[in-house]
């Protein structure tokens, strides 16, 4: 990491008013008897309830039956919590292992989740393999699912990043604009002295992200993006951010020199992504096209429909006053004139 001059000068370029800056939290969670409650974790918590509410209102209004965004989130956030811990591990690896993995590290702060250190990347890419095996597992097309929550995730991680301001931590550089950051004392980096102000990255990407879930609900709207085309707008929009927001930090973390430039690993990652993420939405927009509307607002997996709908007229039902014929009638004639619609909201 680098250190800048602790001088009288250097302090008047990198102060603000601290009656404008950002104060630090001056708290980080409480303790029920043994068990200490991280704010951290809450943001995450918290983050995760958004992601499950926006996401369940625009599975319904596409079709998909009730209750099954949280069925497939059983699946996925498991997969994703671990992914992106690893992730951290693998893009931060001196804190657990040492610098240039001489042994000086600590790797049992791998557990240590409650302290920060999750990678976005790693808890997509293992969640989307959580999400596959939940929505296999229920019948649905992957891509339907995820162009559903895609905003929620978004907003998820609108709402996570505040838990780096709870823990003080992944700040950028120093700043004298009236929004800078106060950190206390036992958190501001060597080489920085104590009153420095630093960028609150943590705020940066949390209001962008706000302003995408925004902009994908728009685009959506004016274009109805199906077929994967959501996922990967919102992949675009997040690395478009991720990008300029990464290269103000100045935590440890992995550095790659590619063509002659040395950047952080996660800003090397975006890039990358977001190159994937222009292709692909427009590989998406294209397939979209030569279907008719029906086809691609479909979200079952071939045949699977069907098989939701047989089993649902299968299931016996009490209905009072009705012999057993005329359940069995009634039963058929809802099906055939509803269009399966007990299927969409139990399936």
């Amino acid at each position: 990491m680098t250190g800048v001059p602790t001088t009288a000068a250097s302090r008047a370029d990198t102060l603000a008013s601290p009656l404008l800056a950002i104060p630090s939290p001056g708290w980080s969670g409480f303790e029920i008897g043994p068990l200490t409650i991280h704010a951290y974790a809450l943001c995450i918590i918290a983050g995760v309830i958004a992601a499950l509410w926006l996401g369940s209102i625009r599975w319904r209004r596409r079709g998909g039956p009730a209750g099954r965004v949280l069925d497939v989130a059983i699946w996925a956030i498991p997969f994703g919590f671990v992914g992106g811990r690893l992730y951290h591990v693998f893009s931060s690896p001196d804190r657990y292992f040492g610098p240039n993995y001489d042994g000086t590290g600590d790797p049992i702060q791998i557990l240590y989740v409650w302290n920060g250190g999750l990678g976005i990347w790693g808890a997509i890419a293992l969640g989307a393999v959580g999400a596959w095996i939940g929505t296999r597992r229920y019948g649905y097309r992957l891509t339907a699912f995820g162009d559903a929550v895609a905003p929620g995730i978004l907003l998820a991680q609108a709402i996570g990043r505040w838990g780096n301001w709870f823990n003080q931590e992944l700040f950028g550089g120093p700043t004298d604009q009236p929004w800078g950051l106060q950190v206390d004392p036992e958190h501001v980096p060597s080489g920085y002295a104590e009153d420095t102000l630093f960028h609150p990255t943590f705020l940066y990407e949390s209001l962008w992200n706000v302003i995408g879930v925004g902009v994908l609900l728009l685009l959506d709207r004016r274009l109805r993006l199906r077929r994967g085309a959501m996922i990967w707008a919102y992949v675009a929009w997040y690395t478009l951010g991720r990008v300029w927001i990464e290269m103000m930090r100045i935590d440890d973390a992995q550095m790659i020199t590619l063509f002659g430039t040395t950047q952080r690993l996660n800003v090397w990652t975006s890039l990358l992504l977001l190159a994937i993420a222009l292709v692909m939405f427009a590989v998406c927009r294209v397939r979209a096209r030569r279907l008719t509307q029906a086809e691609a607002d479909d979200v079952w997996l071939p045949g699977r429909r069907a098989e939701a709908e047989a089993a649902d007229h299968d299931e016996p039902r009490a209905v009072v006053g009705t012999s057993t014929d005329e359940r069995n009638d009634g039963d058929a004639d809802d099906g055939s004139a509803t269009g399966g619609s007990h299927a969409a909201d139990r399936g």
